[in-house]
């Protein structure tokens, strides 16, 4: 079933749909170890409350942990600096629960103009390697620097992020006081950036733009 889960979220399958592709798939009946001739494909209701059952005993959060230990005894290590950022997973705001109400862990919120209906991924990540060794998911209306605290392991030197993480001197004092906020520079409308404030930011979003690499793979 875990095998299954992870295909689902690789190729962005539905329930249905990944029933459908284990029956039509030779190679992603291999890798979920499924013999036709032994057992059927597992249906929808199953992998449905298998996800419940991750999320009620949070496994989720287990096996992030597990692959984060793997990958260091392998050599892929967190370094001193970290990238943080957010990204709104947007969904239908039709979407009704069996009580003919939205789910409360989603919200709208607006990003530029358009308006969006969902929750919000908040990530920590690794500046060196791209990494992600921070996560946090809260509904869409969140605002990024809420959650800063949580997405510091604790032994940075360096913090990078946008504009939105400014003005969040006292969070890192308290979460990680070594580190040093290279966060962007903000602008408003009674102080305009100078010349300088640009140039940093130009180049601060060298380092920052990474996170970006991430939200494209995810």
């Amino acid at each position: 079933m875990l095998r299954i889960y992870f295909l689902q979220h690789w190729f962005a399958l539905s329930d249905p749909a990944t029933e459908a592709a284990l029956y039509d798939t030779p190679a992603m009946r291999c890798f979920a170890q499924i013999d036709l001739g032994q057992e059927p494909v597992p249906d929808a209701t199953t992998r449905c409350q298998c996800r419940h059952l991750l999320e009620e005993n949070k496994l989720g959060v287990a096996l992030f942990d597990a692959v984060a230990v793997y990958l260091e005894e392998n050599g892929m290590k967190v370094s001193k600096g970290t990238i943080v950022d957010a990204t709104i997973i947007n969904a239908p705001t039709a979407t009704k629960n069996k009580s003919n109400t939205r789910d409360p862990d989603r919200h709208q919120t607006k990003k530029g103009k358009p308006w969006y209906f969902g929750m919000k991924a908040h990530i920590g990540v690794d500046s060196k390697t791209k990494l992600i060794h921070s996560v946090v998911a809260t509904p869409a209306n969140v605002h990024d620097s809420q959650v800063l605290g949580d997405l510091l392991h604790g032994e940075e030197t360096r913090l990078w992020g946008d504009s939105a993480y400014a003005g969040q001197q006292s969070v890192l004092k308290d979460n990680d006081p070594k580190a040093k906020d290279y966060t962007q520079v903000k602008g408003s409308r009674h102080r305009k950036l100078t010349e300088q404030d640009k140039a940093k930011n130009r180049h601060k979003s060298k380092v920052r733009a990474k996170v970006e690499h991430v939200f494209h793979i995810m």
